[in-house]
């Protein structure tokens, strides 16, 4: 890769970075960027973009526990869930053919815009208590998921947990903490079974740490209410692209 094209990437990084740090989901956009703008193959571009997470991840939780914004007792169950799971994702990744694999992510950028534009924010005053089993499922879900498509965790976590009742900030502030064990363990599981490109995924860090110190910012001053509508927007826009390249590609070829 050029100097001009680390530099865009770089730049676009920092966008995602603000997504993910404000709102819980960006993370997704990382795989169309390097495989429809940069042209790298969907499997290095899933892989360099997990291992970017375990940095985004670190800052990301950094700044949300100072703002006690994050709940360690439901962490700890999506945490021991996750990174196994996450392990075992990156074996799937392996042996997914391409096509196949945009359709995966295709697919779960679907399911989290349809459950965010559909669910109205209620203000979630009744949050309800969510047992271990629960969390377990849910952390199993979003480790495999992330590993496979690439999105760190947030894009799976968010949706998931407001969809159980949690208040949005909650939810945002599990899927910065959940995107360290997942991005450690699916790099492991990238070395061993696959590729890592540390060049493009540290590049891809580097913004990504600017993006989210400033996006975890404005999630703490921003209302609770705006941040439901932009996470539900931002989902349904990734939806209506990843859809809309899908189709061309399936045309083309």
């Amino acid at each position: 890769m050029d100097m001009a094209s680390l530099i865009l990437l770089a730049g676009l990084s920092v966008l995602v970075g603000v997504l993910i740090g404000g709102v819980g989901i960006g993370g997704i956009l990382l795989v169309p960027i390097l495989t429809y703008i940069l042209s790298i193959d969907v499997h290095v571009a899933v892989a360099a973009a997990m291992f970017s997470y375990i940095f985004s991840g670190l800052m990301g939780t950094l700044i949300y526990a100072r703002e006690r914004s994050i709940r360690w007792k439901m962490a700890f169950w999506l945490f021991a869930s996750a990174a196994p799971a996450a392990f075992f994702g990156a074996y799937a990744l392996s042996i997914i053919p391409a096509q196949g694999l945009k359709l995966v992510i295709a697919a779960l950028v679907i399911f989290a815009g349809a459950n965010a534009l559909w669910r109205k924010e209620d203000g979630v005053t009744d949050a309800p208590r969510l047992t271990p089993a629960a969390l377990i499922a849910t952390g199993t879900a979003t480790g495999v998921g992330s590993a496979i498509s690439g999105t760190g965790g947030p894009l799976m976590l968010v949706p998931l947990l407001v969809w159980m009742r949690q208040p949005a900030l909650v939810a945002v502030g599990l899927s910065q903490a959940v995107q360290l064990p997942i991005a450690l363990m699916a790099t492991a599981g990238n070395y061993i079974y696959g590729t890592v490109d540390f060049v493009i995924g540290g590049v891809i860090a580097l913004g990504l740490i600017a993006g989210v110190t400033g996006g975890a910012r404005l999630a703490h001053i921003a209302s609770q209410a705006l941040l439901q509508r932009v996470v539900a927007w931002v989902l349904v826009t990734v939806g209506f692209f990843m859809i809309v390249r899908i189709v061309m590609d399936l045309l083309i070829n």
